[in-house]
């Protein structure tokens, strides 16, 4: 298993927005595309307070590639994206890394 770490860094202010869309919309897609969460955070104490920080499981890349793909191409995500932000953007910009367990980690 890889885990894809994921970072959105929001604009001032906006992120309410972006954790009422992924509550209210982007986690149903994710079921529905067969994507495995591993957890969700925010920033008590950091560099930002802006930030929304999750972690997705995968068996493989290809199936990474595979999910994304689909889920990018959902009318349903095309939607509920451009509905969160019909006051305007939400994201700044991501930081996306994919990470290998070492042999000593506890998840593998």
């Amino acid at each position: 298993m890889i885990h894809e770490l994921r970072i959105y860094h929001c604009l001032p202010g906006r992120l309410p927005a972006l954790l009422k869309r992924f509550e209210g919309a982007t986690l149903k897609l994710f079921d529905k595309h067969g994507f495995r969460q591993l957890g969700f955070w925010t920033v008590g104490i950091g560099q930002s307070n802006q930030d929304l920080i999750y972690i997705l499981g995968w068996e493989s890349l290809a199936e990474r590639d595979q999910k994304w793909a689909a889920f990018q191409r959902d009318p349903e995500w095309i939607a509920a994206r451009d509905a969160s932000e019909a006051s305007g953007p939400i994201v700044a910009n991501i930081s996306n890394s994919i990470l290998y367990p070492t042999s000593f980690s506890a998840a593998k």
